[in-house]
């Protein structure tokens, strides 16, 4: 056998050998082969953090799981449906410029946001801790921009200092819970 083929054959055991010796350090006795762990020498949170975000992330809706536009980083708004992390940047930047969309129909002024795309995410989102109301989103599927606008003032009301009447006209607000909402006096 030539010297150069002894040498690798040497290498070889030699590494196989060390292989094994650092396989029986490491496990307990018992455990197969696989189970060797070497991330749990490194200090907490290290590389597990990384990748619980990343689980945490990629993980579809529940069926009842909401998010709120108002307040969600890009990465949680790309977890709904039809949205990647793209249009999810863009729906942040818009938020953080113009302020919070109140509705539907104020996130339908971002850019590649349609009426299609707020039918699909409608039962996933909420406003500010609000469910998505269906005025808004009737108020805002009739071709007329006038119409979403409306439905923009009628979402945006100060509880201080609206009257009865315009509480009246937002969803879920009667006559009668209108005129129990007590108003704040003026300092």
């Amino acid at each position: 056998m030539p010297p150069a083929e002894r040498r690798a054959l040497l290498l070889l055991l030699a590494l196989g050998v060390t292989g094994h010796a650092v396989r029986y350090l490491l496990t307990r006795p018992g455990e197969p082969p696989g189970q060797v762990q070497l991330l749990s020498v490194l200090p907490p949170g290290s590389p597990r953090a990384q990748r619980d975000s990343a689980m945490r992330q990629a993980r579809p809706l529940a069926d009842e799981e909401k998010i709120d536009i108002e307040s969600a980083s890009a990465s949680e708004v790309a977890r709904l449906p039809k949205i990647g992390l793209r249009l999810a940047k863009t729906i942040v930047a818009d938020r953080s410029a113009h302020g919070p969309f109140g509705n539907l129909a104020g996130l339908d002024r971002v850019p590649g946001v349609g009426p299609g795309l707020l039918q699909v995410i409608g039962p996933h989102v909420v406003f500010g801790g609000h469910a998505a109301t269906p005025l808004a989103e009737a108020a805002c599927s009739g071709p007329p921009q006038s119409r979403c606008a409306e439905a923009r003032e009628l979402a945006v009301v100060n509880l201080n200092s609206a009257t009865v009447e315009q509480l009246d006209a937002l969803p879920g607000v009667g006559r009668a819970k209108a005129a129990a909402i007590p108003k704040c006096p003026r300092n």
